[in-house]
């Protein structure tokens, strides 16, 4: 599918970059278009329509009283990773926001966090032809030692932007 609004024509321009300048190229763009994501200091490793891989840093910054990425922090990931795909899909006479976020912590998260999020053909082909929705965006949260430390749910929703 060719881009659907003009984020996804930024981000295409973007990936057409040299491979190692991509992440840094994308994390700046973003950092200036979501001021929280650069404060805390989001990496987006790849981004493209259909899929996101974004990291963070285990640094103090971020960090919680047990020295690891704070449950804010990983929440913070989950929903960048969702929302910039969506966000790339939702055409630009309609308008993403999050609907629900279920998160159930399972074990210790250790070192940096790594999440990847996607979508379907499917869902984003509802994204262009429904009016309003609401979609459940596949995303896994992966921490140093490859675990699996947090299972997640985000519900994204999209309708018609106010004139």
């Amino acid at each position: 599918m060719p881009a659907t609004n003009q984020l996804a024509g930024i981000v295409s321009k973007i990936n057409r970059l040299p491979e190692f300048a991509r992440p840094k190229a994308l994390s700046l763009f973003f950092g200036k278009a979501v001021p929280f994501t650069g404060t805390v200091g989001i990496r987006i490793e790849q981004l493209n329509q259909e899929r996101c891989v974004i990291s963070l840093a285990n640094k103090r910054r971020v960090q919680n009283h047990i020295k690891g990425v704070h449950a804010v922090g990983s929440l913070l990931l989950a929903e960048s990773a969702t929302g910039f795909l969506v966000g790339l899909n939702v055409p630009d006479d309609k308008i993403p926001v999050i609907k629900t976020v279920h998160a159930e912590y399972t074990r210790r998260a250790k070192g940096d966090m790594t999440v990847e999020a996607h979508l379907t053909n499917a869902q984003r082909q509802r994204m262009l032809t429904e009016e309003k929705g609401d979609v459940s965006v596949p995303v896994t949260i992966r921490d140093s030692e490859d675990k699996e430390p947090i299972e997640i749910e985000m519900i994204w929703a999209w309708t018609p932007k106010r004139r």
